[in-house]
């Protein structure tokens, strides 16, 4: 992605990117895929009944890593309360289903996969809530 060569072109920008921001849109987008993969990966699991509430969390994570990284890339007159509020609630969503997907990582690959992207995508979200306001 170059979502840091894009950003930085940005007029309200200016070049002066928030490194922590920009890794953080692409560990969204990228934990986004991998929730919609396991999603669909569990429906055609053959113990699809024992997944439900993996799906349902994946599906959740993904909608949250969409919005975030959709809001965290809009820089004119950016709403820094709500960018970290949003970026807080990414974090926890991804917690919640990578925890999830842990418990089914032994069995399932994709979703040891998708536990991976999460915890990424939990740490960006973390890094960029903290760096929200300190530096653009």
């Amino acid at each position: 992605m170059h979502v840091a060569e894009t950003l930085s072109t940005h007029p309200d920008v200016k070049g002066n990117v928030n490194q922590d921001l920009v890794s953080c849109v692409e560990e969204c987008y990228e934990c986004a895929n991998a929730c919609i993969i396991c999603a669909d990966a569990c429906v055609a699991e053959d113990m699809v009944q024992q997944l439900r509430q993996c799906i349902r969390l994946n599906l959740d994570c993904a909608d949250m890593c969409i919005a975030t990284a959709a809001i965290a890339s809009r820089r004119t007159g950016s709403n820094e309360e709500l960018l970290r509020s949003t970026l807080q609630s990414c974090a926890l969503a991804c917690n919640i289903c990578g925890e999830e997907c842990e418990k089914h990582a032994s069995k399932h690959e994709h979703c040891r996969l998708c536990a991976d992207a999460c915890r990424r995508c939990e740490e960006a979200c973390n890094r960029a809530a903290q760096s929200i306001g300190a530096r653009h």
